[in-house]
């Protein structure tokens, strides 16, 4: 089951506009409000709990189904900075490019966003 959305979507669509306008450094509650709505997004698109993708200190979500992980570290991780983030989730940057300029740090058989990024409901809403 994906995690309950605690952004509303109208208010993180607004968000990433702002922060996307801004060359995706955008003031930080701007900024927070668009990662933790596209974390939220990412959560419902690839539900499961294999997956954990932090975007410190905004926020974290565990996603992809397979096995579960309950304590601890988690086996797959997924690390990046806020504005590589959106960059991803919006098509800006590509996955392999941003593992290749060491702007996401990836540890995990399974700690790959490959297929699922950019985010499909993002880009339909433009």
């Amino acid at each position: 089951m994906p995690p309950r959305r605690r952004t509303p979507p109208a208010e993180g669509r607004l968000a990433l506009a702002v922060c996307r306008s801004a060359g995706f450094h955008g003031d930080r509650t701007t900024t927070a409000t668009a990662v933790r709505y596209t974390l939220e997004e990412l959560g419902e698109m690839a539900p499961g709990r294999t997956v954990e993708v932090r975007v410190p200190p905004f926020g974290a979500v565990q996603c992809i189904e397979g096995p579960v992980h309950r304590r601890g570290t988690p086996p797959n991780v997924i690390e990046t900075d806020a504005a590589t983030w959106l960059r991803l989730v919006t098509g800006d940057l590509e996955w392999a490019d941003a593992v290749e300029a060491g702007a996401v740090r990836a540890s995990g058989q399974r700690a790959h966003l490959e297929g699922l990024l950019p985010l499909r409901s993002l880009t339909l809403d433009g």
